[in-house]
């Protein structure tokens, strides 16, 4: 397991300044917003993938779980539409497209995994709209696949989809094995047992966020900040045979992003170090 960050926590500076500034406080990889400020559909990746060869980090997820980039002014609020849930087809459609572009991103600039989401809950029931996101997921799932890509769905508080339990059943249904988790254990902090989540989500879990929680109020805050017992979870994750990245997600912290990021490293590194060193030889 290696640290990496999200761009989304730079989101007032353009995304390779924002790998630029990961990669000098330490971190080993980065997660590339697909969204905007850092990326809309039909953006030129040369100079984000230039970024990323120039300060030596791999990329840990494609992180298409918004689309902000779709609406013509930058919204008060995170909205999730287009959403992949949506009765309407050709809302669907347009989200698909979205998604799609992202994996031609996530190609251009050497990742192995995008995430989305399932969006909100809207006004024909969660069955149905369940239903909606299983097929949208079957279709992405294959086309992700044939770019040797993997896909993972992100759970979140308020979203249709918001338990480890829901997130299990719906790749159950999906049944491809290039579908699986983006697992953001802040978010199943909030919600549920975190532990639980790493059990159940076991051997599909393609991306780790991790942010520290206070209070199971779905805040992200600058880990050492709130409650969150980042030495066991990374040790549960370790025990489950995860291997993959641990990335930290503090998209509420552009406004001191360096600051967020050195924090954050200085933090989790000792933890995580120690994690990788019990058992060894």
């Amino acid at each position: 397991m290696k640290l990496a960050y999200s761009t989304n926590g730079f989101a007032r500076v353009s995304c390779p300044q924002a790998i630029t500034a990961i990669a000098k406080r330490g971190f080993a990889g980065v997660e590339i917003l697909a969204d905007r400020p850092h990326w809309r559909p039909g953006d030129d990746p040369q100079p984000i993938a230039e970024a990323l060869r120039r300060a030596g980090v791999f990329v840990s997820n494609v992180n298409a779980n918004t689309a902000m980039g779709l609406w013509p002014e930058w919204m008060p609020e995170t909205i999730f539409e287009p959403a992949l849930s949506s009765p309407d087809p050709e809302i669907r459609a347009r989200r698909m497209r979205y998604t799609e572009a992202a994996m031609d991103l996530a190609v251009a600039v050497g990742a192995g995994v995008v995430s989305v989401t399932s969006g909100r809950i809207g006004g024909h029931g969660p069955e149905r709209e369940v239903g909606y996101f299983i097929e949208a997921l079957a279709a992405l799932a294959a086309r992700a696949a044939a770019r040797g890509l993997r896909l993972s769905v992100e759970y979140e508080p308020g979203l249709l989809i918001e338990r480890s339990a829901e997130l299990a059943e719906v790749i159950a249904a999906v049944d491809h094995p290039a579908l699986g988790a983006n697992l953001d254990l802040g978010h199943a902090q909030c919600i549920e047992d975190p532990y639980e989540a790493i059990a159940r989500l076991k051997g599909r879990i393609w991306n780790v966020h991790i942010e520290d929680i206070k209070g199971r109020k779905h805040h992200h805050l600058i880990p050492g900040q709130g409650d969150m017992d980042f030495r066991g979870l990374l040790g549960a994750l370790k025990a489950s045979g995860y291997q993959g990245p641990i990335t930290v997600e503090l998209y509420t912290c552009s406004d001191i992003a360096d600051e967020a990021a050195a924090r954050a490293y200085a933090h989790l590194a000792p933890i995580l170090n120690e994690v990788m060193r019990e058992g060894a030889p």
